[in-house]
């Protein structure tokens, strides 16, 4: 029996025009291709419209966009190459605009002076300072101690006095920041301990640090 001479050409994506907006697949740009070729330019408008349409039932999802209709339209175009003479309802997109990188984010690359506290003590301290005096001011710096302790317990010892976190107050914000006189901090229970994080996963707390049986395997042989 002889091999029928018809055969299909299978085609892989890595042997086509790579997709400029792979959300639409490869039949929206064969659709704008076909739209390119129109000679008429208000019937290739009508059909744009139409192209539009199909565009925003495969991505749906672009109306959760602000402005998704002249999105659309700015796809059409990115699709078209930038290529493409229709009367569109949005000014039509610029390649230099579109393809520009965003301008980078400076990093923050001046030294913790405490890392136990982290960076961002500093920048609460700032906050405090331009604060007026008065119960407002006196109640922040409060709550701003009683975390520094609870940082300060968890990366150094298990006991801290009050008055070496209000020296750090008064050291890292430069002296702009004073502890009131006579402020004291809540006490701490004697049950209460801060741990690392991700230090004790499967301990029992303080207690002899055993491994917690329920960290143990279930099928474990009688």
């Amino acid at each position: 029996m002889e091999a029928s001479e018809n055969t299909i050409k299978l085609y892989y994506n890595t042997e086509v025009e790579k997709l400029q907006m792979p959300e639409y697949g490869r039949n929206v740009l064969h659709m704008v291709e076909q739209l390119k070729a129109i000679p008429d330019r208000a019937k290739r408008t009508e059909q744009a419209y139409a192209v539009v349409k199909v565009m925003e039932s495969l991505n749906p999802q672009v109306h959760q966009q602000e402005n998704y209709a002249q999105k659309l339209w700015d796809h059409l175009f990115m699709i078209a190459g930038y290529d493409l003479d229709v009367e569109a309802p949005y000014p039509k997109p610029i390649p230099e605009v579109v393809n520009s990188r965003p301008d980078p984010i400076p990093l923050n690359t001046k030294p913790i002076r405490a890392r136990h506290y982290g960076r961002n003590i500093e920048s609460i301290l700032d906050l405090i300072a331009k604060e007026p005096e008065g119960e407002v001011k006196t109640a922040m710096i409060r709550s701003l101690a009683i975390y520094m302790r609870q940082q300060y317990l968890i990366w150094n010892k298990d006991t801290v006095a009050d008055s070496t976190i209000f020296q750090d107050i008064e050291r890292l914000s430069g002296g702009k920041v004073r502890v009131p006189d006579g402020m004291e901090l809540s006490k701490l229970s004697a049950d209460v301990s801060f741990s690392r994080p991700g230090m004790n996963l499967g301990y029992q707390g303080n207690k002899g640090g055993r491994f917690n049986r329920n960290f143990r395997g279930k099928n474990k042989k009688k």
